[in-house]
């Protein structure tokens, strides 16, 4: 494995101070972005407010400073991390540091669910009338339900799927139905399975980091990816399902592209790439990050193996029924037949962007000078390559005009990889990075009663 030694100290010529100020300016910006996305709506027209179908614009939920059971936990992890965090990721070998990262990431999240309530904040969620749970129980045929998936995307139809599962493909549905199926049905296990799934994504980027050769970097990360301002998000939306499940597909690629024999290992990634197509439909941007990765490890090895198992996959739906291009079509249609006609895009544009910095934390603003360094790109150092493809595929989605609010869930799987750029944070400011992520974080959480 090649060594990536920690250069964040001396990632310039310039002084500790001025690349400290330049740290700061980063966040800064940010965090004037964040306030004006705020501050517009609450000074703009009623009528104009109320095209953006969100309360706490940009962030979709409404203002209700609240406490709950979540509180104290949430507090108490969050000043454990900031404390200790940065030392134990330096020194603990590396399978014991997975595990608590991962025992760190699944409390985090829990504990922030826990602020609304036990089933305001975790079971409800996934059972809301637009939501998936909402259709499982009338699946009675899945071979029927993926035939016929395609012709009750549109609304206004008298057979019309709920609003989330019209606007995916079939297998963010299948995935429910088969839980329910297994004896894992309803809201809490629902629930459980996006926390599990959705928080696994914070080994998945430690992982593909260090097979490409940057441990350190890895190591450096995975504090602020256990404290990760999303969280907020990935034990109450699907969209953590998604996550999980693409970041370990980048992470397999990795291992594929660094192993000669990784040939299993690049048709498990083509797999879980595949499933992913078939859980969103704008997860075909994560062709970025899988590009990155090959970039990074300068090989093509592992693309036939993983383009084969994403034909695998592609395969089984479409002889089912199901035509992906199909049902992205009518989703364009369907989209433009809700509030998302409505919705301001001279808003949304920079909107989206500020949620997305509301997701990641002002750390990770703080960072991207440092991540997206000219030197590092060019060196195809492989954290920065993938920090520089999270944003590019945001930046993607978000010119695409189809994701129009509530950003700050629908791209948690490009977040997780943008998260990374904390890894270029110097040692002697991150346990303070640490805790501005956490205390925004706390403060979001118990300010805004988020919808997802």
């Amino acid at each position: 494995m090649l060594a990536v030694h920690d250069t964040s100290e001396v990632a310039t010529a310039t002084t500790p101070r001025a690349r400290f100020h330049r740290e700061l300016i980063g966040a800064g910006i940010a965090a004037a972005l964040v306030s004006a996305a705020f501050l517009v709506p609450r000074i703009a027209s009623e009528q104009w407010r109320s095209k953006l179908y969100a309360g706490a614009a940009p962030i979709f939920g409404v203002f209700l400073p609240h406490v709950g059971w979540g509180t104290v936990p949430a507090i108490a992890l969050a000043a454990l991390v900031v404390v200790q965090g940065p030392s134990l990721a330096r020194r603990l070998a590396w399978r014991p540091l997975l595990a608590t990262s991962w025992a760190v990431a699944l409390g985090w999240t829990f504990a922030l669910a826990m602020i609304d309530g036990w089933q305001r904040g975790f079971t409800d969620r996934l059972t809301d009338s637009n939501e998936y749970l909402h259709e499982v129980g009338s699946v009675t045929d899945i071979g029927a339900m993926l035939r016929g998936f395609a012709d009750r995307i549109l609304d206004f139809e008298p057979d019309s799927w709920t609003t989330h599962v019209s606007g995916h493909p079939p297998g963010a549905l299948l995935f429910f139905v088969l839980l329910d199926r297994a004896g894992l049905g309803g809201g809490a296990w629902a629930g459980a399975a996006c926390l599990l799934i959705g928080t696994s994504a914070v080994l998945a980027v430690a992982v593909a980091l260090r097979v490409l050769g940057a441990e350190d970097r890895a190591r450096a990360a995975l504090p602020f990816l256990a404290l990760a301002p999303a969280a907020i998000w990935i034990a109450v939306s699907a969209d953590a399902l998604f996550a999980g499940v693409t970041a370990w597909a980048v992470a397999l690629l990795a291992i594929a592209a660094r192993h000669p024999t990784g040939r299993l290992a690049a048709v498990g990634a083509g797999l879980l790439f595949g499933i992913g197509l078939y859980l969103s439909y704008g997860l075909v941007l994560m062709a970025i990050p899988a590009v990155a990765v090959l970039i990074a490890a300068r090989t093509t090895r592992p693309l036939l193996p993983a383009l084969a198992g994403a034909l695998v996959v592609a395969a089984a739906f479409t002889l089912a029924g199901f035509w992906w291009l199909d049902g992205y079509h009518l989703v364009v249609q369907r989209y433009y037949q809700g509030i998302a006609s409505d919705r301001s895009f001279a808003y949304w544009w920079w909107g989206n962007l500020a949620a997305t910095i509301c997701a990641v934390g002002l750390a990770t603003a703080a960072a991207l000078s440092r991540a997206l360094s000219p030197r590092l790109l060019r060196a195809l150092d492989p954290t920065a390559l993938l920090v520089a493809a999270a944003l590019c595929a945001i930046l993607a989605a978000d010119v695409s005009g189809l994701s129009k609010a509530e950003t700050e869930r629908i791209w948690l799987p490009f977040d997780m990889w943008l998260l990374a750029a904390t890894a270029f944070l110097p040692r002697s400011t991150a346990r303070g990075w640490l805790a501005v992520q956490s205390i925004t974080t706390l403060v979001l959480a118990h300010t805004i009663l988020t919808n997802w």
